[in-house]
Order: structure tokens, then sequence, then C-alpha cells
């Protein structure tokens, strides 16, 4: 019953939380392997992003991807949260009658791990259906999933069953480190209040000004996994499946590594001449939009023409 009543509360939160999952994603994927200044801004900030994507988008762009995020609120925070309710029942993270802190950090993590590896499938769709959007205030890879059930089919179609589960190994360590701070902070900050004395034991207020406590310091520990889980999980991929590596990121932006090289990387990992002229647009999005990335770009799409 644990796990049937965490992943309905969770799934109530998200009707409320969605649209900021969605800002969020926006954001995080804007100016994506650019420096700053060479790229457009669309979102200046948050109230600037709910503004522009309920004009541009409309109100319902501001609920995309809302199906499958609560598929995943369901099942990962069904399974963290349940995990955890049972781990605290059994006494695990007490010693001595007081919260451990250790035992809750590691008890939290691992609950996160286990819900973080089931929901990843539509997780990876809920990333791709809310970095979607008109072209005038796109950032980020466009998929073109027209749903969650054609989206998910379409990766299993191109990528196999592995392909589900692509961006995954960045959710492992998000969805740890953000459960472990959110379980174990949570438990000695309910632990804390009532010490205090600031509410009576039993009242509601307990558990909602801990999970106040708690969300602060998940925020701060978890938004640098938080920006890598998105990017990997949003990235395109070529015929074989291959993402464009954060190593071969590193050396198109290096003012160190030649035009040749450049193009010989991309090559190779990220627009196979097999591809389409479509796919060699985005090559030059992920070279760059100005001086000798463009012109890099530019060489590599005409020698992908002259060798299809």
């Amino acid at each position: 019953m644990d796990f049937v009543l965490s992943g309905a509360a969770a799934c109530g939160a998200c009707l409320f939380t969605n649209p900021l999952e969605v800002v969020k994603t926006r954001m995080q994927l804007q100016g994506e392997l650019k420096s700053r200044g060479s790229y457009q801004v669309y979102y200046r900030n948050v109230f600037h992003a709910f503004y522009t994507i309920g004009k541009v988008d409309g109100l319902a762009g501001l609920q995309k991807g809302l199906m499958p995020g609560l598929v995943y609120q369901f099942f990962m925070n069904g399974i963290r949260l349940g995990s955890y309710a049972v781990i605290e029942s059994s006494g695990y993270i007490h010693t001595n009658g007081r919260v451990s802190a250790a035992k809750t950090t590691v008890a939290g993590a691992v609950a996160g791990v286990v819900g973080a590896v089931i929901g990843s499938p539509v997780y990876l769709v809920k990333t791709h259906l809310q970095s979607q959007s008109t072209s005038s205030i796109a950032v980020g890879h466009q998929h073109k999933h027209q749903g969650t059930i054609l989206a998910l089919s379409a990766i299993y179609k191109q990528h196999g069953i592995l392909g589900l589960w692509r961006g995954s190994s960045a959710a492992v360590p998000r969805v740890s480190v953000g459960s472990a701070a959110q379980l174990s902070t949570f438990s000695s900050s309910k632990e804390l209040v009532v010490d205090l004395q600031v509410f009576p034991k039993d009242s509601w207020l307990v558990p909602l000004s801990a999970g106040m406590i708690s969300s602060v310091v998940v925020v701060m520990a978890m938004t640098p996994f938080d920006v890598v889980s998105t990017r990997l999980y949003n990235q395109p991929v070529d015929h074989l499946g291959k993402k464009f590596s954060v190593y071969l990121a590193w050396q198109l932006h290096s003012h160190n590594v030649s035009c040749h090289t450049k193009i010989h990387l991309v090559r190779l990992r990220v627009c196979p001449v097999s591809q389409s002229t479509d796919q060699s647009a985005s090559c030059e999005e992920l070279l760059g939009a100005t001086g000798e990335a463009s012109a890099c770009a530019r060489r590599h799409r005409e020698a992908c023409s002259l060798r299809a």
C-alpha cells in the first residue's frame, strides 16, 4: 500500500509542477555546448520562460510531457518512497532510537537508484516532449514525437530495448544524490522540528516543515546532475545509437583543435555519410553557428554530399 499511496501522491504533485518541469528543461537546454553570448536567449528567467512558452506554444505547451511525467512519478516515486517507507518502518535507519544520517543517506540512495532505473524510459520520452517547441523558441534537439506511446515505439524500433534506457547512466547519480539528500534531510528535519516543539508532534505542519527544509537541500545537491541528465536524455544519436559524447563536445569547442580534426570527429560520431543532409545541419548546430566552426560544418556537409 505504501508503494501505491506514494505513487499517487507524486502524481498529484506532478499536475501542478509539470509546467515548472517544462520551463526547467528548456532553460537547461538553452545554450547547450555554446559559449555565453554566442547564442540567442529565448528564456531570460523563469517568469519570462512561462510567458514566452504560454504566448508562443499556448497554455497547453506548459503541460507538455504530462502523461509520461505522471507515469514516471507513479513508478519512480512509488518505488522510491515506498521502499524507503519499508526500510524506515523496519528500523534500519535508526541507531539507539535516533535517526542515523549515514543510514538514511544510503537507504535513500538505494531506493532512488531502483526507482530511476525502472522509470528511465518514460523520463526519456518526457524530456523529448518537453523540449519540443515551435521553431521560433526551440532549444536543444527537436525529436518531433507525436505522443508518449508513439515515442516509446519509435525509440524501440530504431534502437532496440536498450535504446529505451538511453541516458539512464546520468539518471542514476541524479536520482541517487537527490533521493539521498531528500530522504535523509527529511527524516532529520522532522526529528529537529519535533525536538524544537515548534508544532505539536502529530501535526501535519511537522512533515510540511521538514519537506520544505529538505527541498532546499535537494535543489542545491541535485541541479548539476539534473542539467547533465536533461542534456544526455535529449541529445541526438546516430544510426548506431551513439551519443554526442562529452569528449567530443570538448574537442569541437576547443580552439586548439583544427577544423580538419573537428570534421573528422563529427563524421565518426555524429554525422555518418549515410545520413541525410538534415543530419549535417544538426552537425552545424553542434559545431556552432559562427566563425570557423560554421565553416567547418559547411565543409563537412559538402564532404558528406560528395561521398554519399
